[in-house]
């Protein structure tokens, strides 16, 4: 369990006890894949009083059972697909972790909603926009709860970053500078189903773009893209001699990688709003920069992380006037109350228990996702394009 130990510790804040309810009636859970971000879900679910684990599926056999057993969760039903799974399980599950590779969400996600199956989708929502619209049609004609895992919306100081936005403190917002990367962090430990374009089709695009996208998109409303200028690249991923690669693995991860290690864009938004983005799973500097949000009232500057963890890199500070003289005020960090990816959880599940909306809801990441996708293809095409988003 050392691999999901480690994945868990980036999304680690202080923690204190859940405010989750305690009720006799449990929600059946199933988890469909069970590769290493599984083991964040089965934790989370672990510590809610009202979650049995009683299914879970995986492409690859025996891999659901070790997994299960692993974490010592006995009576669990493994199938070795998500389609048996739903049509066997679908009277007895409240809900579903979507745990799969990047090209494998969309399918699992619709097939459990057509079966009346709530969802939690672990992020990027998928891959392509059309995959979007059909899940977020999949979702309107189920009725059912379908949110989209960004836990860092749960962190308190993201939350501030959209009362600053729309407090009118900044005024009429114009311009957006917003990325992160990591100097050296291709995410190899566990396999190369993150950099193969069969299994990923995105690199860090969706690993951890969709992250910083949503960090600034959310906190101004989450404005319609209209056109985006797109650059991708693999300088680093593709190069047998990277560092970050194992000795014996190096000509082997650098012939199976298939996705963008780097990429940046400028993304025109509805409101006259214009996004400078960039984004990196390795590059020959610490920082792409800080995130900042320019108005015409006062500015924001929210310091970058060294590799995204689901909050700021430290205090922010707003720049504006005060009677006529410019002075700047620190935005001290703000604890969370609670861990970040255990609050995904407990609000998922306190939306299905309540039937209130999805904590993070599709008709936001459909944005979201359009965004990556024209990126890619406007990286592919070498040009500017228009952002369309079919009606659902």
């Amino acid at each position: 369990m050392a691999g999901t130990e480690t994945s868990l510790n980036a999304f680690e804040t202080s923690h204190v006890e859940q405010n989750g309810p305690v009720t006799d009636k449990k929600m059946r859970i199933g988890i469909i894949g069970t590769g290493w971000i599984a083991g964040a879900h089965m934790k989370a679910y672990l510590n809610q009083p009202d979650v049995e684990i009683v299914a879970g599926a995986d492409l690859i056999p025996g891999k659901a059972e070790k997994f299960f057993s692993d974490w010592g969760v006995e009576n669990v039903r493994c199938y070795p697909s998500h389609k048996e799974m739903l049509d066997d399980e679908s009277l007895a599950l409240d809900a579903v972790s979507i745990c799969t590779y990047n090209r494998q969400h969309a399918a699992p996600t619709i097939y459990a909603l057509e079966k009346g199956v709530h969802v939690l989708l672990e992020k990027p929502m998928c891959v392509t926009t059309e995959e979007a619209i059909e899940i977020c049609r999949a979702e309107k004609k189920s009725g059912k709860v379908l949110s989209i895992g960004f836990q860092p919306r749960m962190d308190e100081n993201m939350k501030m970053i959209g009362k600053i936005c729309r407090s009118g403190e900044l005024g009429r917002i114009y311009y957006i500078q917003t990325g992160g990367g990591r100097r050296r962090g291709i995410p190899t430990p566990f396999g190369t189903t993150f950099i193969e374009d069969e299994t990923a089709g995105i690199g860090a695009l969706a690993d951890i773009g969709c992250y910083s996208l949503d960090m600034v998109l959310n906190a101004i409303g989450y404005p319609k893209p209209l056109t985006v200028s797109g650059y991708k690249s693999a300088f680093f991923g593709t190069d047998p001699h990277y560092s970050g690669y194992p000795d014996s693995k190096k000509a082997e991860y650098a012939g199976k990688f298939g996705v963008d290690d780097f990429a940046a864009a400028f993304i025109r938004l509805e409101g006259d709003i214009i996004l400078d983005f960039r984004i990196a799973w390795a590059m020959n500097i610490n920082t792409p920069g800080d995130t900042i949000i320019l108005g015409t009232k006062g500015g924001l500057r929210i310091p970058s992380t060294d590799c995204w963890n689901g909050t700021v890199g430290g205090e922010m500070t707003l720049y504006h006037e005060v009677a006529g003289v410019q002075t700047e005020t620190r935005i001290p960090i703000l604890k969370t109350n609670g861990n970040l990816f255990e609050l995904k959880i407990r609000t998922f599940l306190d939306a299905c228990k309540n039937g209130t909306p999805a904590p993070v809801p599709t008709s936001q990441i459909l944005y979201n996702q359009a965004i990556i996708d024209g990126i890619v293809r406007s990286a592919e095409a070498g040009r500017e394009i228009e952002i369309t988003i079919p009606e659902v």
